[in-house]
């Protein structure tokens, strides 16, 4: 039963199955999580039978992956990044550091909650997750997307006045105006 309503859904609904399998993610690697993704991308874990394949531009991406704790002035081109990526566009987190710190929660400088910035879609706890942790979260990705539920994308335009509040609190209102004279070129 479940396999027919599987393939009405892929027939009614065949941009889904495009969203599910083609995700092309572009690796912002902030810290330790960056020794990760090598592994997964070669053979013992081979990423790309997922349908995944680095991207260099964040124009060509629809997967931003956050590899490790985030700083202030990281997180002014995360932001910058996470705009000019095509939607739907989508979040994965790892470890501890983007959810609340990590080893630098008290920090002058470290960003503790990721999610109050942009919309995280999956997150991957551990201190620093293994490649299986990776492809498990990608998975589960896949999951959100042709459930419907990976919908980030969506509470970050239905919500910009809550993120921006928070991004200008963080960064100051000077980075807005740079948002905004970004936003114009792109």
């Amino acid at each position: 039963m479940e396999k027919h309503k599987r393939a009405k859904m892929w027939l009614t609904h065949p941009y889904k199955w495009g969203q599910k399998y083609s995700l092309w993610p572009v690796h912002f690697c902030t810290g330790c999580g960056a020794i990760e993704m090598p592994p997964t991308m070669l053979a013992p874990y081979d990423a790309s039978r997922f349908g995944m394949g680095p991207m260099a531009s964040p124009r060509q991406a629809n997967l931003l992956l956050i590899t490790g704790y985030m700083t202030t002035k990281t997180l002014k081109y995360v932001i910058r990044t996470y705009e000019q990526m095509l939607t739907p566009r989508y979040v994965l987190s790892f470890g501890s550091c983007p959810i609340d710190g990590g080893l630098y929660y008290t920090s002058y400088n470290t960003i503790n909650h990721l999610e109050w910035y942009l919309p995280v879609d999956v997150w991957i706890a551990g201190c620093m997750p293994r490649p299986e942790a990776f492809l498990m979260g990608v998975n589960r990705l896949m999951e959100e997307i042709e459930a419907g539920r990976a919908d980030g994308y969506k509470r970050y335009e239905e919500n910009i006045d809550y993120y921006r509040r928070n991004q200008e609190r963080t960064l100051g209102k000077e980075f807005l105006t740079e948002l905004k004279q970004v936003e114009w070129l792109t």
